[in-house]
């Protein structure tokens, strides 16, 4: 961890080390900018096509399975800077983010499949619910991510941000 991000805040309600800060501001400008690259530029709308009918898209000239390919890339290289960046606050190990796989999938469900704002706002909004939920009550920090889940899925299937 670098010198400069060592030590922490007082908020009034909970200390805040300046490394996990810096992390959830580098993050969700990450998330903001791959959503905006996929959202708002020609590339963006190329990949978005790409995904739903490549053959037209090849038709126009675009070559898909180099575009698919570097889309892999991309994600390979954020799952790499998420691996950097939560180095020095989790153990590293080959299996560091087995345990939130399941997260992860609870996330997409609820933010709805295809929406990668559902995806960043669920995401850091489960975060918020389930560390309030660590410290109010413990037991249930586990399994609160999927009773939102399951409630979510009850009331609107294709989930919050997701369309029909």
């Amino acid at each position: 961890m670098p010198d400069q991000l060592t030590g922490g805040m007082n908020l009034g309600f909970m200390f805040l080390p300046k490394y996990r800060a810096w992390v959830i501001v580098a993050s969700l400008a990450v998330c903001l900018a791959t959503w905006f690259v996929i959202e708002r530029t020609k590339l963006g709308a190329y990949l978005r096509a790409a995904t739903e009918n490549p053959t037209i898209v090849q038709a126009f000239g675009v070559n898909v399975p180099r575009m698919i390919t570097l889309t892999y890339g991309f994600g390979v290289g954020l799952a790499g800077l998420a691996g950097v960046m939560a180095a020095p606050i989790y153990q590293v190990n080959p299996l560091m983010g087995a345990d939130t796989i399941i997260v992860v999938f609870a996330v997409v469900v609820i933010g709805g499949m295809g929406s990668i704002m559902g995806a960043i706002v669920t995401g850091f909004g489960l975060g918020l619910v389930e560390g309030l939920t660590k410290v109010f009550y413990p037991e249930a920090s586990n399994t609160v991510i999927f009773v939102i889940m399951a409630l979510v899925l009850m009331v609107r299937p294709q989930g919050l941000f997701g369309s029909r």
